[in-house]
């Protein structure tokens, strides 16, 4: 309902009133069910780890782990390589069952949720080993040396190949950052979707679009490693590829929202919306994605969101890691996002009609040159 159609009636209220409610329930339904559908009971599915196992061993470990499809095992001939891949994230951990006593590495810094499942897996399945050994020791009446029982009951050894730092402890670091990210490049989207349609359409005007949205992006990094630093978070980060982590992530929200406003109208604006409320869930910061159904994750990783927090991530804890393909796709939603924004302004006005700020400007200096001196009347008649 615009001002020049005011509400005029009870009858038109009600109305109103009617649709804005129904409206509302039908989008917190629909935000509920996505919410709850991706996240309510995040189930792993093929999280890949390493193994490190003889080939008598080999094969009863590997049915153990990829049963119901939880695991993906990736075999290393030793720990260097182990910790090597797990560095450069292509596992969340590994086994090393070549030894001895089976040893865990792990690297929690990957997401907890990760570092939970496969603490609890290895300590269960090395708890019922023991346990078994022991009750096939006394079925057959053997005793064994006490130090070999203390070594038996010991707690399984785990190392932290890459920890999470202090100032990170449950790594909810990310997942913040991103939506503050999100929901500042959808406002600054917005706002720009109001300010420019209301210069006239030209290649000055898609060059200054342009313009405010580097500065913008470039702005918002800054923001963001300052912020970081308030708290202690990547400290240890290189910084400037921090920023230009974050400024192409900015740009990606920023730009390929602007491109929407500009192909479809104010409308386009809804895509930075939808960044915050269904890409923030699904960008692998809060709920990885291998605990994801497969069609958030697959659209997850391909939103800037989800590209963004991935390079983040790696940037961060796992320098070893490649960050080409995350890079990509926020380049590929920042490039093609300004390309329109640059391309629709360049069009043609068909209607060359005189927009608000050039009818006021008009109006100024119609204003100042073509006065009409003042006329005071005469005292005299």
């Amino acid at each position: 309902m615009s001002e020049d159609n005011p509400i005029a009636t009870l009858r038109q209220f009600r109305r109103f009133a009617v649709v804005v409610c129904l409206v509302g329930v039908a989008v917190q339904l629909a935000l509920t069910a996505y919410y709850l559908g991706m996240g309510h009971k995040a189930t792993p599915h093929d999280v890949p780890v390493g193994l490190i196992a003889p080939a008598a061993k080999r094969a009863a470990i590997v049915d153990l782990l990829e049963r119901d499809g939880v695991f993906a095992v990736h075999d290393y001939a030793g720990v260097a390589d182990l910790q090597a891949g797990i560095k450069s994230r292509e596992v969340y951990g590994g086994v090393d069952a070549g030894a001895a006593q089976p040893h865990l590495y792990l690297a929690s810094a990957a997401g907890p949720a990760a570092a939970s499942l496969l603490r609890a897996t290895y300590v269960s399945v090395v708890g019922q080993q023991n346990a078994q050994l022991l009750a096939e020791l006394a079925a057959r009446g053997d005793t064994i040396p006490v130090a070999r029982a203390q070594v038996i009951a010991a707690p399984p050894a785990v190392t932290d190949v890459v920890p999470l730092p202090p100032d990170d402890v449950n790594g909810a670091s990310l997942g913040f950052l991103t939506q503050a990210l999100a929901l500042g490049g959808t406002i600054a989207s917005i706002g720009l979707g109001r300010l420019i349609p209301r210069t006239r359409r030209s290649w000055k005007r898609g060059l200054g679009h342009f313009s405010t949205l580097i500065v913008y992006a470039l702005g918002s990094a800054a923001v963001v490693l300052w912020s970081m630093s308030w708290f202690g978070v990547g400290a240890d980060a290189d910084h400037l590829e921090m920023f230009g982590i974050f400024a192409l992530m900015s740009l990606a929200v920023t730009g390929s929202t602007a491109g929407a406003v500009a192909l479809v109208g104010p409308g386009g604006a809804l895509l930075g919306g939808l960044y915050f409320t269904v890409g923030t869930v699904i960008s692998g910061a809060s709920i990885l994605p291998e605990f994801l159904p497969a069609f958030g994750r697959y659209l997850g990783e391909n939103l800037p969101t989800g590209a963004g927090v991935q390079a983040v991530r790696d940037n961060l804890y796992f320098p070893a890691a490649p960050i080409g393909g995350h890079l990509l796709v926020l380049a590929l939603y920042a490039g093609l996002g300004c390309l329109l924004v640059l391309v629709t302004n360049m069009l043609p006005n068909r209607g060359d009609r005189i927009s608000e700020v050039d009818l006021e400007l008009r109006d100024r200096i119609e204003g100042t040159e073509h006065r009409e001196p003042a006329v005071i009347p005469s005292a005299v008649s």
